[in-house]
């Protein structure tokens, strides 16, 4: 029977994966009322996604998770190229960037992922409820109605004043709420596997070019040592759902390592198809879409969670902001011209160097087997050159500079972050404890960095600024010199990284995902006002 409570809630995330869980992070952060709701009894023990972005790894410092990441994953891969018997090493992460404290690909399980996010969830009050259905959805302007059914047979109804499906790419929400999903499926038929395996020397990733496609091992901790992907030869008609044996992946790995794998003890075994697809829209009404629910692709380049967890921390300050009622109605619509632009170049990267992977054209196969292993060693030998692919890759270079929440102020500083780029990273010289501009901003809301000799910056008119965003903005004074007990340390290098002198002044307005909202020269904060009074006021 039915259960009409109507129990109000302000977010229903649907769906428990990476990009749901950081989603009720966010939320849960900013205080917000939310309910998190997955139809699986149990969350993903395989590896599935395996590698963590630089870029997700400071978006999700602010919660505490990013530290216990990095110790349970592995920070020093390297790529090793095989094409027959030949094997070259290509250089990746030996970079030294300075404007980050990830300079590397993490490589760590989807299901460690999703344990350490459940566990802070759990930490701060927010039960992830399981075999949970969402089976109806009637929104409005003002809130919607989501139709729940439990693992018993109960139903339930909950009122909600936003939903978000983070539900995957079969996402009920975004069939329920009438959103397109444009794009195909890929004709090839994958083989994906966690296991153990020998002949390949450990702690590196492992590519076999051969003419018929790609095979890759990725090093893992657990559920097993390996992560292996191979595609199914031409031809091959093997379905989807057909089961996978070990002597399929022996036979796979002989024809591309030309036996010099020997795989063994698997976890999981599993066919798999490619598609790529996006939403027509992020938001109808009071529902939008987040993740795989609103694109997905093919893994090259390690891009899909990644993306998908940075949707939700775009999302999740917008929605905890609209909420408090403190906002220009146009901020929730900027999630989506913030977002769908980065969705589309993700699908457009991962759709080029897929083709190329994995084409039967003779010219490209012969580019991959015989220029490529050659050429790339020596392409990416500069370290700006890897620096540049790797800040690509990463998503360091993900910015919003055409937003709405974007704006240049008078006398902005010639060089440094425009406003939509991320906020660069740089120690606090001056500070105790390593304290870093991103730690300074870590926690939750908008920050106001006032840059210039402390004299610049009269207390009065601060004061006024903070008091008209009180609960929501944070002040902080950067000045070349050491720490002076004010509100954050200080450093010349900060200064410098915001293209800023020790003797000029400027300021710089962070956005709660670490993104620039406004900047300006001098302090006249005329400027800064009209802004604030649009986005918090």
């Amino acid at each position: 029977m039915p259960d009409a409570s109507m129990a109000p809630v302000e977010v229903l995330v649907v769906g428990a994966g990476p990009t749901g869980l950081a989603m009720a992070a966010q939320l849960a952060t900013f205080g917000v009322r939310v309910r998190v709701v997955d139809r699986a009894v149990d969350r993903v023990h395989e590896s599935r996604a395996l590698a963590i972005q630089p870029r997700t790894l400071e978006v999700l410092a602010g919660l505490g998770v990013t530290d216990e990441m990095v110790a349970c994953g592995n920070p020093a891969v390297r790529l090793c190229l095989h094409v027959g018997r030949r094997q070259r090493a290509v250089p990746l992460f030996d970079l030294g960037l300075q404007d980050t404290a990830y300079p590397y690909l993490l490589f760590l399980s989807q299901a460690e992922t999703e344990r350490l996010l459940g566990e802070h969830l759990a930490a701060v009050g927010v039960n992830v409820e399981r075999g949970v259905e969402l089976t109806g959805l009637a929104p409005d302007q003002a809130a919607a109605v989501a139709t729940l059914r439990h693992r018993d047979g109960r139903e339930e109804r909950v009122t909600a004043r936003y939903v978000v499906g983070c539900d995957g790419a079969r996402s009920t929400v975004r069939h329920l709420a009438g959103i397109g999903f444009e794009g195909g499926s890929y004709p090839q038929t994958f083989v994906l596997a966690d296991l153990e395996a020998d002949g390949v020397e450990p702690g590196g990733a492992h590519a076999f070019l051969a003419g018929r496609g790609i095979f890759l091992l990725f090093p893992l901790a657990r559920p097993a040592s390996w992560r292996l992907i191979a595609m199914r030869p031409p031809g091959d008609a093997t379905a989807p759902d057909a089961p996978v044996t070990l002597d399929d992946l022996q036979a796979f790995a002989d024809g591309y390592t030309g036996a010099s794998v020997r795989l063994h003890d698997p976890v999981w075994m599993t066919n798999f198809r490619l598609h790529h697809r996006a939403a027509t829209r992020y938001r109808a009404g009071p529902v939008f879409l987040a993740g795989d629910a609103a694109h997905i692709h093919s893994p090259v380049g390690a891009q899909g969670m990644n993306t998908g967890i940075q949707d939700a921390v775009n999302l999740g300050w917008k929605l905890a902001q609209a909420l408090r009622g403190s906002a220009d109605p146009a901020l929730l619509d900027s999630y989506e011209s913030e977002r769908a632009p980065v969705g589309r170049m993700v699908l457009r990267f991962t759709d080029r160097a897929f083709t190329i992977a994995t084409s039967t054209n003779p010219v490209i196969r012969f580019a991959r087997t015989r220029i490529a292993p050659a050429l790339i060693p020596a392409v990416l030998a500069p370290r700006s050159v890897r620096a540049t692919a790797f800040r690509t890759v990463s998503q360091l270079a993900i910015g919003y500079r055409h937003s709405p929440l974007s704006t240049e102020g008078p006398h902005a500083p010639r060089t440094g972050p425009r406003t939509g780029d991320r906020l660069p990273d740089a120690r606090l010289a001056g500070a105790q404890d390593g304290a870093t501009l991103h730690r300074l901003t870590a926690t939750p809301g908008w920050h106001l960095l006032l840059c210039g000799p402390p004299e610049a910056w009269p207390d009065g008119e601060v004061d006024a600024v903070a008091h008209r965003c009180s609960g929501q903005l944070t002040v902080h004074r950067l000045t070349g010199g050491a720490a002076t007990g004010g509100e954050s340390g200080e450093g010349a290098e900060a200064l410098r990284r915001l293209g800023l002198t020790a003797v000029a002044s400027g300021l710089y307005l962070v956005r709660p995902d670490g993104h620039v909202g406004y900047r300006a020269g001098g302090t006249d904060v005329t400027g800064l006002r009209a802004y604030l009074h649009r986005w918090l006021s």
